[in-house]
């Protein structure tokens, strides 16, 4: 790993408030595959944004952190104790996809991450920008933000292949001990739903509705199946929200002309068409990890698809924001892919860090760019007229917008 840079100062959380100095030091993950193409796209254009919104007087000092193929490169580790570390001390980094190792070791770099760093919080935001080619035929009625539970549920990796003899034991357990018959050649998981963090997920999701005057937050989840994992999820998070905000939020079973934010839950089955068929009735979702991995990725195909799409995972202090897409190794180093879904996770970055101003020159940028019909070639070519351009040349084009 690079060393600390010496100009530059370490963000701060001081009473639950987050203190961000004018020259705050930032890790960042370039990341795998197309990563070194869309970081150095993308942070031209937060330097640029912030040197506009700010006149100059604030400037990122980033700090390149390693994992992935480059840190296993250099340091022999997918993901280096001194990264992790790097991200605890200064509260909030930034990266591009990362690779999964196949095979044995690290299962996902990015559940490793969440893991170990608690960042229990997986932030999607969803919403359309103008110009942008949709296969809907109102795409501006969505806009959503979507909280994921980002540590339990099947991402936990609690599983055992067929045949291993973790799994012919637990097999044996569940049959003698329970009464449950499962065939000798399954591969077994767990998938652990806890109160705690339910309840902390549903709370943050309950708190930015509330700071950002949104409308309702619905709880998903399978618990007409699975009740005592996702069922337990939605009765927690009504749980919460009575206990803890009980004067300013209401449910469906009060009267419609309730004062408050609504709080209602459905079941993610019926939500996958809902988000189609009745877009607008939707603002703020709250989520168990599986279901939040689809529901995030179904709401981005409405308004351009992953590339678009910006990410955020977020603990009690640090903040780690991120593309949402993958490392498209077939395009590495060919300056052709969208870094749009960095960008904006960098936006999201800038008002996690209460950096509006760099966060609204950004967001405008992009929206006239793509007016302009000046994309990259996911885009383009769904886009009568446009003018396909590289990613360097993306860049240069939303930078010219500010």
């Amino acid at each position: 790993m690079t060393s600390v840079p010496e100009e530059g100062s370490v963000i701060q959380w001081k009473d639950g408030q987050i203190i961000v100095p004018d020259r705050p030091i930032i890790p960042y993950i370039e990341g795998d595959g197309i990563g070194p193409d869309i970081w150095r796209a993308s942070v031209r254009v937060f330097d640029a944004a912030v040197a506009k919104a700010f006149d100059g007087a604030r400037c990122v000092v980033w700090f390149e952190v390693l994992a992935g193929k480059k840190a296993k490169q250099q340091t022999g580790e997918w993901l280096p104790a001194d990264t992790l570390e790097a991200v605890r001390q200064h509260k909030v980094a930034i990266k591009g996809p990362l690779t999964t190792p196949v095979g044995g070791g690290i299962r996902s770099l990015n559940v490793t991450l969440r893991q170990v760093l608690d960042l229990y919080a997986c932030v999607r935001p969803v919403r359309y920008i103008k110009g942008t080619p949709s296969p809907v035929r109102r795409p501006e009625l969505m806009n959503v933000v979507i909280f994921r539970e980002n540590t339990e549920d099947v991402y936990a990796g609690i599983e055992w292949a067929r045949g291993t003899v973790q799994a012919k034991k637990l097999i044996e357990f569940l049959s003698r001990e329970l009464g449950r018959r499962v065939r000798d050649d399954s591969g077994i998981g767990i998938k652990p739903i806890s109160e705690t963090c339910s309840k902390r997920l549903v709370r943050v999701a309950i708190k930015y509705a509330l700071d950002n005057g949104r409308r309702s937050v619905t709880l998903v989840h399978k618990g007409n199946i699975m009740k005592f994992t996702e069922g337990a999820f939605r009765d927690w998070g009504y749980e919460v929200a009575r206990e803890e905000f009980g004067d300013q939020i209401h449910t469906e079973d009060d009267a419609p002309d309730s004062p408050g934010l609504l709080i209602k839950d459905r079941i993610a089955d019926s939500v996958f068409q809902q988000v189609l068929t009745r877009t607008a009735d939707y603002d703020v979702f709250a989520t168990t990890n599986l279901n939040g991995d689809y529901l995030s990725d179904a709401c981005a195909a409405q308004v351009g698809g992953l590339g678009l799409a910006p990410g955020a995972n977020i603990g009690d202090e640090v903040g780690f924001f991120e593309a949402t897409h993958g490392t498209a190794p077939k395009y590495a180093g060919k300056d052709v892919i969208n870094p749009s879904s960095l960008m904006l996770s960098g936006v999201m970055m800038f008002r996690h860090m209460g950096w509006t101003p760099a966060a609204d020159v950004i967001e405008n940028a992009i929206e006239r760019t793509i007016l302009e019909k000046k994309v990259t070639y996911d885009l383009a070519r769904l886009m009568e007229g446009a003018t396909q351009v590289k990613t360097s040349e993306y860049a240069d084009a939303v930078i010219a917008n500010m």
